[in-house]
């Protein structure tokens, strides 16, 4: 701020708070040179939300004290670090294989920023307002998979199980692997295994089945025909290390 922005806003304050107001000329232009020394690196305005007639405003409603320099300054310095919390560095026009050129160019950015003299820079969201959601919805169906039809089937034949499932949903017919296999117990999204157990209930083979068996097929045609239902809520049980009141 220079000498006549100080005056202006000196003769704001003394409206606002008439403990300020100087009658003398010489002790007026004693506080404007005071002023002008603590306050010509602030501002008076800034195209992005500063002024410092608010900044003196919202001191005088908040405290009972005289308004210094230093309470101005204190509320400048928050609104820089607020512009500069919300900002992100844009990428410089500046040549990136010269580094001090690009250290610079994003320095000043910065400053700008700080200064007031330029809007922080932030990146936008993706989901924000249904119309751009509408519009990433079918940007994101157009592209489809992120594997190109040609390498999937050239993958095809050593992930058969992941082949057999995608031509399952692709049929419209139930997912098998999206249920747990009752025939060899294991957890869905799991593929089958071929167990062969001997006389003495050892396992003696245990190997990955390429084909899901039929009870888990049939599981998962039963699981998709049956309406959903609430699972029921388990009995409260008794803490380890007690028993349970006999009735």
């Amino acid at each position: 701020m220079n000498r006549p922005e100080i005056a202006v806003l000196l003769a704001y304050i003394g409206k606002l708070d008439p403990r300020t107001a100087h009658s003398d000329a010489n002790e007026a232009r004693d506080e404007i040179n005071r002023w002008h020394e603590l306050l010509h690196d602030v501002p008076a305005t800034t195209n992005h939300g500063w002024d410092a007639s608010k900044a003196a405003r919202e001191h005088i409603r908040t405290s009972a004290y005289r308004i210094q320099p230093a309470d101005i300054i204190r509320q400048w310095r928050a609104y820089q670090r607020d512009q500069l919390a919300r900002h992100t560095d844009p990428i410089p026009a500046a040549n990136p294989d010269d580094p001090a050129a690009y250290r610079a160019a994003l320095s000043a950015n910065r400053q700008a920023v700080a200064a007031g003299t330029e809007a922080p820079s932030s990146h936008r969201q993706l989901t924000t307002g249904a119309s751009r959601s509408a519009g990433i919805g079918a940007c994101l169906q157009s592209v489809g998979s992120p594997i190109p039809s040609d390498v999937q089937a050239a993958l095809a034949p050593f992930r058969p199980g992941r082949t057999a499932r995608q031509a399952a949903v692709a049929k419209g017919l139930p997912d098998p692997l999206g249920v747990p296999c009752p025939h060899c117990g294991v957890p869905k999204d799991r593929p089958c295994r071929d167990r062969r157990i001997g006389p003495d209930g050892t396992v003696h083979r245990n190997t990955l089945s390429s084909q899901p068996h039929p009870s888990r097929v049939e599981h998962a045609e039963a699981s998709r025909s049956r309406p959903r239902t609430a699972s029921p809520v388990p009995p409260p049980t008794a803490p380890s290390g007690t028993r349970s009141p006999r009735h």
